[in-house]
């Protein structure tokens, strides 16, 4: 007579409840995203700027907004299908790209690229729902999926940037200019060390910045390079880290609006600054801030600093492989590269005060530790964790807000202060995330020897 084991029928229950509850959330975000591309659409032809659908439409028949961004969800998408498949995508993409760009040409238009990969992404994705069956259909559905989100979500972000400069006609750079005087004025620092060194070193720097996306897809296709021969996706990786970033970060830009300093002390601000002080000059107090007017198109969209959260997201990683091992040497030395040179060259252009990359910090250590290794569950040390973070967040914001004149009159104090609850969140995250990986690899080699 057989006995079923109860733990392993237990096991299988469970596995059942969240395959099905996985599916229910798919399916729940299969159907908001439409719903809201056309709710942002109607916004955007009320307020007369480009919304979400129509820049899709650019995509497929038009001049593409962004040139890298189609480009980025195929690579992305491929990780989903066969390599003869990807190959013959990969063909299509650049042959389509190439007719569209002699188009342009021929009309006089300006060279752009990025037709072909949506266009072959769509078609990825057809064949895949028409033609494939079982694991093939899921991974290929999965990995189009995931590179036509991370399209749309730029396309969902700038209409949120027109949204910000509606809702917010005033902006709190006042008081972050004062709150980061507590930090040293690091976007003055490094603005007048980026006028000396010249035009080379900011031509990388900008092209870093801009390029952000290159790297996020070389790190996710390495997390993802095993999808089509195991069958199986690996449940945290870099891509949802990217995109709950993008869908939390921006909410906060219409709690706490910012232009930067290149527009509220700098010539960028069109009349509207304070004064040209960036990058020479550092702002005298004022104990009186208020929130200050500004222009109809500049976004408001600093704090917190959303490229320091994603490039912090990149460095994390590239720190280990997803079963706990260390990541190649390469990996870890491009994800160290690219945090650092995001961050130099948001506060070296203007771009951010320094205490927007702090709260940026804290934002990305706070989603990741939601997100991370899921198999570990909703216990104490993740509740405390992601509390931790967003105590933190809460205070860094009232703080810049209601007490930027105390932080800009007591700077070392304030400014030790910051960089503590920073440092405790670091701290926090490593002993959580990282600490156990390393004592598991020391392990490892232990048995080895």
């Amino acid at each position: 007579m057989l006995v079923e084991d109860p733990g392993k029928a237990a096991g299988s229950v469970a596995q059942q409840v969240r395959a099905r509850s996985a599916r229910t959330w798919i399916r729940l975000g299969a159907a908001a995203v439409p719903l809201l591309l056309i709710v942002l659409q109607v916004v955007s032809i009320g307020h007369d700027y480009e919304g979400p659908l129509g820049s899709v439409w650019h995509d497929y028949v038009g001049t593409p907004k962004s040139m890298s961004v189609p480009w980025a969800g195929l690579i992305l998408a491929l990780v989903g299908i066969p390599l003869r498949s990807r190959l013959i995508a990969l063909g299509a993409a650049i042959g389509i790209d190439a007719v569209w760009v002699t188009v342009r040409l021929l009309h006089g238009a300006p060279f752009a690229v990025g037709n072909g990969p949506v266009w072959v992404l769509t078609g990825i994705a057809v064949l895949a729902a028409l033609r494939r069956q079982g694991v093939q259909r899921r991974n290929a559905l999965h990995a189009a999926a995931l590179g036509a989100l991370l399209i749309l979500a730029t396309k969902v972000g700038d209409v949120w940037l027109h949204i910000t400069v509606v809702t917010r006609p005033t902006v709190f750079d006042h008081y972050a200019m004062l709150a980061d005087h507590a930090l040293g004025d690091p976007s003055w620092v490094l603005g007048r060390l980026l006028d000396e060194l010249g035009p080379v070193v900011s031509a990388i720097l900008h092209w870093v910045y801009i390029e952000l996306p290159v790297a996020a897809i070389v790190v996710a296709v390495w997390q993802l390079r095993g999808v089509v021969r195991a069958g199986v996706w690996p449940r945290h990786y870099l891509v949802r880290t990217f995109l709950v970033l993008g869908l939390v970060g921006p909410l906060i830009y219409v709690l706490f609006p910012v232009v930067g300093p290149m527009f509220a002390a700098g010539s960028a601000g069109h009349g509207l600054q304070l004064g040209n002080f960036w990058p020479n000059v550092v702002p005298p107090i004022d104990r009186s801030p208020t929130a200050m007017p500004f222009d109809a198109y500049t976004p408001r969209n600093c704090m917190p600093s959303m490229h320091t959260a994603w490039a912090l997201s990149v460095f994390l990683h590239t720190r280990r492989s997803l079963d706990g091992g260390p990541a190649p040497v390469w990996l870890r030395v491009l994800g160290t590269f690219w945090l650092l040179a995001t961050l130099t060259a948001t506060l070296g252009f203007g771009y951010h005060y320094g205490v927007d990359l702090v709260a940026g910090a804290v934002l990305c250590l706070t989603v990741e530790s939601v997100l991370r290794d899921p198999a570990r569950g909703w216990g104490w040390f993740r509740i405390r964790l992601v509390g931790l973070g967003v105590v933190v967040l809460a205070v860094l914001l009232l703080s810049y807000r209601y007490l930027a004149v105390a932080m800009a009159d007591y700077p070392v104090l304030a400014g030790t202060v910051v960089l503590a609850l920073l440092a405790g969140v670091i701290a926090a995250f490593h002993a959580t995330w990282f600490a156990g990986d390393r004592d598991s690899a020391q392990a490892r080699e232990m048995i080895r020897a």
